[in-house]
């Protein structure tokens, strides 16, 4: 593929050099960091809310605005789990661990300096790691026939799987649902609606029920805000980190906001923060991995390196902060390169994303690069700038952002989960006449707030449910093309070694028990 990468670069810079994208990137971080500071919430969450508002934007001012929203929560959760030991998003639990003991120090401004630079830094440097390798990865994706990508499909939607937390049965069951929930409607080949009730049709007419599919803004909407919400509300969720937040009695800020780290401790921070980065920018774009397992993975390696240092991790080491800070957002930006190079997204937040784009009429995977070359690049140099933007936003203002977080967690929690109901309904509104979509909602948020009472995730159905369309269109062509036969996964070499990767992901999860009972 021919092509600058200086002149892809100015061609995405001049796609986001203006009021407008500039504005939507400076509100996705803001809602990002806000949504990051309140424990339990996080950017699926803030994504899946938003999801509605753009649907009356193009498509690339809506994926700046959605984009802002993911690294600004990956940033936003450090600021409670350093102050508080609170953490607001998932991958910031492991900054708690050295962050919060720094606060209890009075070196809380050290520790949010030092989190800030590392993600700054992180951050630009895995986007880099994105740009120079977009471009290979594009060229080897468009080489692929409709069998390899089939197969890579299918290589992704079981990693995910097999990698998901608790039961791999469970993980697998959600997957199926999410496919066939993603082939429910109408089949444009045949003509037929599938899985829809024929009684039902009458009832809800040819164009408002489910024989138009189930739609993905209803999906996110139910099973990533009304279901966990709910469960929230009704005292029993099982997903929030930590314990229930408790009021502070005092809305002052902690001692310790204004100081900032020295240079010889910036200098000691350093290695950390490499190590983090370049952990974060491998593990980013594994499938079922992302931010919150690079996090983890940074502090572990971060706790064995530096476990004869003083102070030891998780009693105040800059290093604890700097690894996972660096590792959670270089892998937030990785996830890119298999999202818009290849179409398979890594996480349940680039499967909103994924989501997005076919909500823009915009096919996913290699050719975008080429046909929406725009979007490509403008999205990728709007990260730059994203960093950018959080570096300006939570540097200097730190000692303004604790009090209004402090302020914020006086408000009656149920009182604020209340009004993201109430704003959820609003935007189920949109999806339909009737109030079709309010009941969709409903009925989706629900099912999936049984489906986490029995510890089923909604990650491996998100996946499932966006994949479904490519996979079942990359089946068919693939048969059509060889008239039936399903030996062409095997004859053609890429396709037979994905199809092995795929077999090895499941007999790995097939053989350990049986290797722990042998034990």
């Amino acid at each position: 593929m021919d092509f600058s990468w200086w002149d892809s670069l100015a061609q995405g810079m001049a796609a986001v050099w203006g009021w407008q994208a500039l504005g939507l990137i400076a509100l996705g971080v803001l809602v990002g960091s806000v949504f990051g500071l309140l424990p339990g919430l996080g950017p699926v969450a803030a994504i899946a809310l938003l999801l509605p508002a753009t649907l009356g934007l193009p498509a690339l001012p809506a994926l700046l605005l959605l984009a802002g929203v993911y690294y600004g929560a990956q940033y936003g959760g450090s600021l409670p789990a350093i102050v508080l030991d609170q953490p607001g998003e998932a991958s910031s639990v492991m900054t708690s661990r050295d962050g919060h003991p720094l606060a209890l120090q009075g070196r809380a401004g050290v520790a949010l300096s030092v989190a800030t630079l590392s993600s700054f830094a992180a951050g630009c440097l895995a986007i880099g790691v994105v740009v120079l390798l977009a471009p290979w990865v594009v060229s080897r994706g468009l080489e692929f026939g409709p069998a390899e990508r089939f197969l890579l499909l299918v290589v992704g939607l079981v990693g995910a799987t097999v990698l998901a937390s608790g039961s791999f049965l469970k993980a697998l069951a959600m997957t199926v649902l999410g496919l066939l929930l993603g082939l429910t409607g109408w089949d444009v080949q045949t003509g037929t609606a599938r899985f829809v009730p024929e009684a039902l049709e009458p009832w809800m007419g040819r164009h408002n029920g489910l024989t138009e599919g189930v739609g993905f803004i209803a999906l996110a909407l139910g099973f990533f805000v009304v279901a966990p919400l709910a469960a929230e509300l009704a005292g029993l969720s099982t997903h929030a980190p930590g314990e229930p937040v408790q009021a502070p009695r005092s809305a002052e800020a902690p001692a310790g906001l204004d100081t900032r780290p020295t240079r010889e401790e910036l200098k000691d921070a350093l290695p950390a923060l490499l190590r983090g980065t370049a952990l974060g920018a491998v593990l980013g774009v594994v499938p079922g991995g992302g931010a919150l397992l690079a996090s983890l993975a940074a502090y572990r390696l971060e706790a064995l390196v530096s476990r004869h240092r003083v102070p030891a991790p998780g009693q105040g080491n800059l290093r604890g902060v700097a690894a996972p800070e660096a590792a959670n957002n270089a892998g937030a930006q990785t996830a890119y390169l298999p999202l818009l190079a290849l179409g398979l997204p890594p996480n349940a937040v680039m499967a909103l994303l994924l989501g997005a784009l076919g909500l823009h009429a915009i096919e996913p995977g290699p050719s975008v690069m080429g046909v929406q070359p725009v979007l490509f690049w403008g999205l990728l140099v709007s990260m730059w700038i994203g960093n950018l933007v959080l570096l300006l936003l939570n540097l200097p203002l730190a000692r303004w952002w604790v009090p209004a977080l402090l302020r914020v967690l006086r408000v009656p929690r149920r009182a604020l989960l209340a009004g993201l109901l109430v704003a959820c309904g609003l935007g189920a509104l949109a999806l339909g006449p009737h109030g079709w979509g309010v009941w969709l909602v409903m009925g989706l948020g629900l099912l999936g707030f049984v489906l986490q009472r029995l510890g089923c995730e909604g990650v491996a159905l998100l996946l499932g449910f966006v994949l479904a369309p490519g996979i079942e269109e990359h089946l068919r062509r693939t048969l059509q093309l060889s008239r039936g036969n399903w030996f062409v996964f095997i004859e053609r070499p890429v396709s037979a070694v994905l199809l092995m990767a795929a077999i090895g992901l499941l007999l790995v999860v097939v053989l350990q028990p049986r290797r722990r009972a042998a034990r």
